[in-house]
């Protein structure tokens, strides 16, 4: 599909002049693209410079500055020293079952060895229980002699089972990041910094940050050891990486550190989880130990955070939380086996279902309409999600793809396009659903059967009304055009300090014009291009390029045909070999 190419506005030249003497002066050497980079980016001071390029940990926010956290420490306290019996409670993706091992594995090194009697956890079946506080889950409480419930990564919205818990005599203690809702539940605390009045100062904490904070407030309030937290910022990392939340703030230090110790200092699931993707890491004995490969974000994004998921999405997320809190590293290469598995099994799913609705769409008359309603009884709940954002991705339009739940209601998972609110959209049928929740990009819905045909009818309605102008054209967004010939090891590695990358902080987008392959280009799997890529007419070196799923561009690439490219500057090592690589994400021609 063709893409609209949209440049960033570059800042004023004599104000990254003034930053780049700054910076050169006091930290260090900066090329003046990267200074631009940093105005674009809210960076406009020495003092802000220094604190993006050194995250620090004593940057954190007190944690007692967020709502309740004092009545959500003393409930805690009050329950580890009266041997109470505590459920950690989470959802079924990567933020929930990591928020669930961060605080399992908290309460378990406080309380000590006969913490199993004291502490269980919960991750509730995605097919018959669905997101968040469950009846089932309640209930399981109840019949176990649970006290105190606390959730992580879901509850703000859960008024009715929260209602239930204190029913049964169960205490609960909400830890959330999502927007409240018009009611809040009756729980004895509910940390969550987007709730209103609530004067945290740092509102784009993932789920198992707010959990990183509760265990952090629980430390200081009874100056516990820092260790006792410090050691769980990888889980948030993870966490953070996975549930796409703002690399901005307290998030960047966490994950900033929390990849530090995941390169240096594994727990042994995941490190499981590293070996089982492939990825080839020497961990260093030594600080100043020299090694081939980091684990990054993006890692963490496509080879870690999917295979956490996997589990929720095929059986039970019990198992990812089984492996994140696991000690016997021989136990964990077994779990990471089945858990990869599950991602084998989950990437299938995801192919044959993604390929079923891409015919089901060319076959009928959707690309005439503003929207995208698919709806397959096959299709298994736990990859719709995903099918939603592929669809978006071939077809740029307001997407949602729907199958049969267990219950007997229709189930779905919408995704959006940049100009459409799609949790707006939904609002408007909101008559016609059983249950709906989300945000502006993604949703998730269930309907009765017989309401399909009208829910389709009107959601086309609400898109096509303020859509009614619009051409599907996707945007990439470009941070700055860059001559080929400023691309050198001092750049690199001066950009490499922008890490780590995320939403607000994305890896940078460069645009060349009028390059040429060298002559050597090739395909790989009849699907990449491979090659090396410099000026015809200018001095200068050609440079290593992938261009993942462009092979369309092959032969007037092979022709000497001048093109454009969009493309991020990494570094890629093989064979302990490491070369600076342009990671190509579209192709224009000069002509």
């Amino acid at each position: 599909m063709e893409k609209k190419w949209i440049l960033a506005a570059q800042p004023d030249a004599d104000e990254v002049d003034r930053l780049q003497k700054a910076i050169s002066e006091n930290l260090f050497p900066i090329e003046r693209p990267l200074v631009s980079l940093l105005i674009n980016r809210g960076i406009t001071t020495l003092e802000a410079a220094n604190e993006f390029f050194n995250p620090d940990i004593s940057k954190l926010h007190d944690p007692f500055l967020m709502k309740n956290m004092d009545k959500a420490v003393e409930r805690l306290s009050q329950a580890v020293i009266n041997n109470e019996r505590i459920m950690v409670y989470g959802d079924y993706d990567v933020d929930g079952t990591s928020a669930v091992a961060l605080l399992y594995s908290f309460l378990s090194e406080i309380i000590g060895s006969d913490y199993k009697k004291y502490i269980e956890y919960y991750i509730p079946d995605r097919y018959t229980e669905g997101y968040g506080i469950s009846t089932q889950g309640i209930e399981y409480c109840r019949d176990n002699n649970i006290n105190l419930l606390i959730s992580l990564d879901c509850g703000i919205k859960a008024v009715e089972k929260v209602a239930l818990a204190n029913q049964y005599g169960i205490d609960v203690i909400i830890c959330d990041h999502h927007l409240a809702g018009d009611e809040l539940p009756e729980a004895v605390a509910i940390l969550d910094p987007k709730c209103d009045g609530c004067p945290y100062p740092y509102k784009e904490l993932s789920g198992c940050g707010v959990g990183f904070k509760l265990i952090q407030g629980y430390c200081k309030r009874f100056d516990l050891p820092d260790q006792l937290w410090l050691s769980k910022m990888d889980l948030v990392a993870i966490s953070i990486a996975s549930d796409i939340v703002a690399m901005t703030g307290e998030n960047r230090i966490l994950a900033y550190y929390g990849l530090i110790i995941i390169n240096r200092f594994p727990r042994v699931g995941i490190k499981s989880i590293i070996e089982q993707s492939n990825i080839k890491v020497h961990y260093p004995p030594k600080e100043d130990t020299i090694f081939s490969r980091v684990i990054s974000i993006s890692d963490l994004v496509f080879y870690v955070g999917p295979r956490i998921n996997a589990t929720g999405r095929v059986k039970s997320g019990r198992e990812s939380v089984r492996l994140l809190i696991c000690e016997d590293e021989d136990k964990s290469v077994d779990i990471g086996k089945m858990i990869n598995m599950q991602n084998n099994e989950r990437r299938e799913l995801d192919k044959n279902a993604t390929a079923e609705a891409v015919e089901m769409i060319l076959k009928s008359e959707y690309l005439n309409k503003k929207s995208i309603v698919i709806y397959n009884h096959t299709w298994v709940k736990g990859i719709i999600g995903i099918v939603a954002s592929r669809l978006v991705e071939e077809f740029y339009r307001p997407t949602i793809v729907l199958t049969k739940s267990p219950d007997g209601l229709i189930t779905g998972s919408a995704r959006s396009v940049k100009e459409y609110d799609i949790y707006a959209g939904i609002d408007a049928c909101s008559d016609l659903l059983e249950h709906f929740g989300g945000h502006k990009y993604a949703a998730g819905l269930s309907l009765k059967e017989e309401n399909l045909p009208a829910f389709m009818e009107r959601f086309e309605q609400q898109v096509s009304n303020y859509l009614k102008d619009t051409v599907f054209v996707p945007e990439i967004e470009v941070d700055a055009e860059l001559d080929l010939t400023e691309i050198k090891s001092s750049f690199v590695t001066n950009l490499k300090k922008f890490a780590p990358f995320g939403p607000e902080n994305m890896m940078p987008v460069f645009w060349s014009k009028n390059v040429v392959e060298e002559g050597n280009g090739r395909l790989i799997n009849d699907k990449h291009l491979k090659m090396r890529v410099l000026y015809r007419n200018k001095s200068c070196q050609s440079i290593d390029a992938i261009a993942f799923n462009l092979s369309e561009h092959y032969k007037r690439i092979s022709d000497g045909e001048d093109f454009d490219i969009l493309y991020h500057v990494e570094e890629n090592t093989w064979n302990n070999n490491t070369t600076i690589q342009l990671n190509i994400k579209d192709i224009k021609f000069a002509r």
